[in-house]
């Protein structure tokens, strides 16, 4: 009893008998104690996420040499992509430097064609078609038109898709109803149906294939975008904007749309190797690009015509088209991974 008399206890008497050993950790870990992080902007955090993915690298760098080649690959080749030389046709691939090697040296079945036909000085690095026209112009101009294609997908997808799925997602009842039904039975008319109808009015090419997309393409975007919009029309921020006052359509545009336009230019992204392959089987049956211009598809529906005697025709395009449609897949997983990355371990 006298030593708890002694000593304070609970009041507020100045203490001074402590020493410093009286704060020391008693154990300490340096692998438990806690680190400061600094914070990151949403931007940053999706970009190290993204970087993460490889195989989303691989494909971003990919495209990214497939588009630089398309643009000046025409200009470096030294040939018109529509200049018909009978003198040189259905070479095979020649390159400088290499050839010598015996590699890409213009040889076929144990000749070289190249001497065989006069232009022992010529190189085609891709060789040539069956009318003598440079293959490596030709492939990067068809390679031109699947990327505008393929821009056109991405623009039809975020401006009718996406306004279409706002919409009908956010307004719901009779609207949603309507909207839907008409979707519904514009995505029961097949899209060589409708290409085909659009030739008896429009020419084929381009144009068409792009008013085709305009018709049918938007369909998935306007879908996966109402679904978004029905899982937000309801919270909080929904509704304190509608008890302030707010108007559906600035609603719709200033306050759901920023909160799905991440998910929804990584759907679109997926949305290019569907339109490139579009476009090349519509070009491959005849109702895409018409000779002389060329575009992927074109070009493999010319090699599959000499496919048994001439194989390094078709190989080029086909080779060309793989790798943008794999490319675009992996650059849009890796998109869409970086904006979730929960997803990828659900």
């Amino acid at each position: 009893m006298d030593m708890i008399k002694n000593k304070p206890f609970l009041t507020d008497e100045k203490v001074d008998d402590f020493t410093a050993e009286d704060f020391v950790f008693v154990h300490r870990n340096e692998e438990l104690l806690d680190e400061a992080y600094t914070a990151t902007s949403y931007a940053k955090d999706v970009w190290m996420h993204f970087k993460k993915n490889k195989g989303a690298v691989l494909g971003a760098i990919i495209i990214i040499v497939i588009i630089l080649l398309a643009i000046i690959g025409p200009m470096i080749s030294g040939y018109e992509g529509d200049a018909i030389n009978l003198d040189v046709q259905s070479l095979p691939p020649r390159i400088q430097g290499i050839y010598k090697l015996g590699i890409f040296s213009g040889y076929e079945k144990g000749v070289d064609q190249y001497t065989a036909h006069g232009v022992s000085q010529a190189f085609y690095w891709f060789g040539t078609d069956t009318n003598g026209r440079d293959l490596f112009t030709r492939v990067w101009e068809g390679t031109r038109v699947s990327l505008i294609i393929a821009l056109s997908a991405v623009v039809i997808d975020i401006v009718i898709g996406m306004s279409y799925g706002l919409i009908s997602g956010y307004f719901g009842g009779k609207v949603d109803m309507v909207m839907q039904r008409f979707m519904e039975i514009l995505n029961g008319i097949p899209t060589l149906v409708v290409v085909t109808l659009l030739g008896l009015v429009l020419p084929p090419g381009i144009t068409s294939i792009v008013f085709a997309l305009m018709i049918t393409g938007w369909i998935g975007m306007a879908r996966i975008s109402r679904a978004e919009v029905l899982k937000l029309k309801e919270s909080e921020f929904i509704l304190a904007s509608r008890t302030l006052g707010a108007k559906n359509f600035s609603i719709i545009f200033k306050e759901v749309m920023p909160n799905i336009f991440g998910q929804l230019i990584v759907m679109s992204m997926f949305s290019i190797p569907n339109a490139i392959f579009t476009e090349a089987f519509l070009s491959f049956v005849g109702l895409g690009i018409q000779a002389p211009d060329a575009s992927l598809g074109s070009l493999i529906s010319d090699g599959y015509k000499s496919l048994t005697v001439h194989p390094h025709i078709i190989m080029s395009a086909i080779v060309v088209l793989a790798l943008l449609m794999l490319s675009f897949n992996l650059f849009a997983d890796g998109i869409r991974d970086a904006f979730d990355p929960n997803q990828k371990q659900r």
